[in-house]
């Protein structure tokens, strides 16, 4: 390299050198249908990383949201860049368009992500992603909704984004399973608690990482489900898909995608540039359709070398 050279990289170790970082932040989408969703360009993002107290931040993700009493209670991810672990974050908002952070409601010793928030029986529960932990974990509300106590683990295994449904009597946990997010399990109780046996029919999606990771609640529309997917081929969250579940038994599963094509795609600019991944659907009482989603964009930020 020689002396000049030398002398020069003695001083660049020094300086800072430019990186890019993915940055997930949440909106809301309006539509007349769980197919047919748009952004209210005003609204949008409605939580970013900024807004969140207490914590630093680096982003916020997975939302999901629940209404009590004509209020709108948002639960989501939380990227605490202090110890690099997700921990749930809480939002509220008197419509469902403006959001109000308020506080963690969530924090355990492993990272903690995608709350998938439900009532059941009058009691509010929660199944977030932990997979860090190694298991599939309930919650419940003590009270809610600043409160959340463990119930029982209902599964064990590297299992990612667990989407809990009640359906013709039945519990039932899709799930995907290893690092990849290639491959989609379902297993199924007579109880939330369970115990859960595995569907005979899982996995029912092997090796495509296109269709297998949960990207939100499944929803349940004219007695017929629904499930939504995140697209992970090429990169981490590029868009949302959906299938319908055809049958579902303890014996059968079978499921077509709804052919609208995509419901979530990056828009090509500002806050979900890149890629969106989530989507929780609520049906109003208007019988149109308002969703919690999130999207992602690339920041420069500037790291030691």
């Amino acid at each position: 390299m020689g002396l000049v050279g030398g002398a020069l990289s003695e001083r660049l170790i020094g300086l800072p050198r430019i990186a890019y970082r993915n940055e997930w932040s949440i909106g809301i989408y309006t539509g007349p249908s769980p197919f047919h969703l748009v952004s209210p360009e005003k609204f949008n993002p409605v939580l970013t990383a900024k807004e969140v107290t207490g914590v630093r931040a680096s982003f916020v993700a997975d939302p999901f949201m629940i209404v009590r009493q004509s209020v709108w209670y948002m639960f989501f991810e939380v990227m605490n860049d202090e110890t690099k672990q997700g921990d749930i974050g809480l939002a509220v908002s008197p419509d469902g368009l403006k959001w109000t952070y308020k506080q963690i409601v969530l924090d355990e010793p492993f990272h903690l992500s995608y709350p998938y928030v439900f009532q059941w029986k009058d009691t509010y529960y929660m199944v977030p992603e932990s997979r860090q932990a190694s298991s599939v974990r309930l919650y419940r509300a003590d009270p809610f909704p600043l409160r959340w106590l463990p119930v029982t683990t209902l599964l064990y295994g590297d299992f990612v984004d667990p989407s809990v449904v009640s359906y013709r009597n039945r519990w039932w946990i899709f799930v995907s399973h290893g690092k990849e997010s290639d491959e989609l399990r379902l297993y199924y109780a007579n109880t939330l608690e369970g115990p859960y046996t595995e569907h005979p029919k899982s996995p029912i999606v092997v090796r495509n990482a296109r269709i297998a990771r949960p990207a939100g609640r499944i929803v349940v529309l004219d007695n017929r489900l629904y499930r939504f997917a995140q697209d992970d081929y090429r990169t981490y969250g590029n868009q949302v898909t959906a299938f319908e579940i055809i049958d579902l038994t303890p014996a059968r599963y079978e499921e077509r995608e709804v052919t609208s094509g995509p419901v979530l795609r990056a828009s090509g600019s500002g806050w979900n540039a890149e890629g969106m991944h989530h989507v929780d659907l609520h049906q109003t009482v208007d019988r149109k359709w308002m969703a919690s989603v999130d999207g992602r964009k690339s920041t420069l930020f500037f790291r030691m070398r």
